[in-house]
C-alpha cells in the first residue's frame, strides 16, 4: 500500500474485504451484484493521485480541484460521480486557535475516494465505527459520505462549544471591569469565529440538495440522515452569527471602557494638578525678588502663606472628592 493510501478495502454486504489489485478489484466489482471499495487518500501529490485516477477515470475538474485543494465547501455533480468537498476544522487547547483542513470525497455507484488533508478530523475512526455497524456500510458508498459528514459536522459542534466558552471568558473580564483585557484578544476570537463561518456556512448549499432528492444516486431513505446532519449545521451557523455580532459588541464595550478610563484617568490627573497649582502660584509670587511686598517683613508671614497653601489645597480636594473627580 503506498505511503499516501492511508487505507483501502473493498465491502461487500457491509463487511470488509481485503484489497487486492486496484485494476482487478473494479473490474470484479463492475460485474458484481453488490460492493464497493473505498480508499483514504493523504495529501496525495499530483503523480500519487493520478494512479487513483488512472483506474477510476474521474472528472478533471473534480481531479484538478482535489489536487489543488483549498476549496469552498461545495457539491458537484460530474456524470454518475458526485464530488463533496467539506473543511475540516480542529480546536487547538493551548492557543485556543482554530485549524481548518479539508476533506474531499469522490462518490460513485461502486466506489468511493476520500482524499484528507491537513491533521484535522482523521477518518480512520469513522471507518471504523462503519465496519462496526454492517447494517449501515450494506448501503453502499451513500452510508460512507453520510459517516463522514457526520462526523465533521459533529466536530463542528464541538468546536462551537469551545468557542462559546472563550466568549463567555472574554465577556466576563471585560463586563467586571478589569484592566489587564487586551484588545488584540477580542480581535483574534472573532478572527477565529470567521474561520469557522468560512468553513460552515458554504456547507448549508450542499446539503440542501442531498436532503432535497436532487441527485441520482439519493437514496429516498438516506435524505432524512442527511436532513439532521443539515439541522445540526444550521444550529452552529447561527451560534457563529450570534458569535460575530455579540464579539463586535463587546469590542465596542471594551473600547467604551478603555476611554471611559482614560477620562478618568485625566480628571484624576487634573484634579490633582489643580491642587498643585495654586500653592505653586503663592510660592511663586512671595519668591519674586521685589523689596516691597505686604506681609514680606511679617514674623508670621510664611506660616499664615502655608496655612493659606494648606487650607485651598484641603478645599479643592474636599470638592473634587465630591464631584467624583476623585
Amino acid at each position: 500500500m503506498s505511503d499516501v493510501i492511508i487505507d483501502q478495502a473493498v465491502y461487500r454486504d457491509g463487511h470488509r474485504i481485503p484489497c487486492g489489485d486496484l485494476s482487478d478489484e473494479l473490474e470484479l466489482l463492475r460485474t458484481a451484484e453488490h460492493g464497493f471499495i473505498w480508499i483514504g487518500l493523504k495529501d496525495p501529490t499530483d503523480d500519487e493521485f493520478a494512479l487513483v485516477n488512472e483506474e477510476l477515470k474521474l472528472h478533471p475538474l473534480a481531479v484538478e480541484d482535489a489536487i489543488k485543494g483549498n476549496q469552498r465547501p461545495k457539491l458537484d455533480v460530474y456524470d454518475d460521480t458526485v464530488f463533496v468537498v467539506l473543511k475540516t476544522l480542529r480546536y487547538i487547547d493551548a492557543t485556543s486557535d482554530v485549524e481548518t483542513g479539508e476533506v474531499m470525497i469522490f462518490i460513485g455507484d461502486r466506489f468511493v475516494v476520500t482524499v484528507r488533508r491537513g491533521e484535522a478530523n482523521p477518518l480512520a475512526g469513522v471507518r471504523a465505527r462503519l465496519e462496526h455497524a454492517p447494517e449501515h456500510l450494506a448501503h453502499g458508498p451513500i452510508a460512507v459520505l453520510y459517516s463522514v459528514m457526520d462526523s465533521i459536522v459533529d466536530n463542528y459542534t464541538l468546536i462551537d462549544e469551545e468557542l462559546d466558552e472563550d466568549l463567555d471568558l472574554i465577556e466576563q473580564q471585560v463586563f467586571s471591569g478589569a484592566r489587564d483585557v487586551d484588545s488584540a484578544q477580542i480581535y483574534w476570537l472573532k478572527r477565529e469565529v470567521l474561520e469557522v463561518k468560512r468553513a460552515v456556512t458554504p456547507l448549508a448549499l450542499p446539503l440542501s440538495r442531498l436532503r432535497s432528492g436532487d441527485i441520482e444516486i439519493m437514496h429516498e431513505q438516506a435524505r432524512p440522515f442527511f436532513g439532521d446532519i443539515s439541522d445540526h449545521l444550521l444550529r452552529v451557523i447561527d451560534h457563529m452569527e450570534s458569535y460575530d455580532r455579540l464579539l463586535t459588541d463587546v469590542l465596542h464595550a471594551h473600547l467604551a471602557q478603555i476611554s471611559v478610563q482614560q477620562n478618568n484617568d485625566m480628571r484624576r490627573i487634573s484634579a490633582w494638578v489643580a491642587m498643585a497649582a495654586v500653592p505653586t502660584m503663592v510660592a511663586g509670587i512671595y519668591g519674586m525678588n521685589f523689596d516691597y511686598m505686604p506681609e514680606l517683613t511679617y514674623k508670621w508671614g510664611y506660616f499664615i502663606v502655608v496655612g493659606i497653601m494648606a487650607v485651598v489645597a484641603l478645599g479643592l480636594y474636599r470638592g473634587f472628592r465630591k464631584s467624583g473627580w476623585l
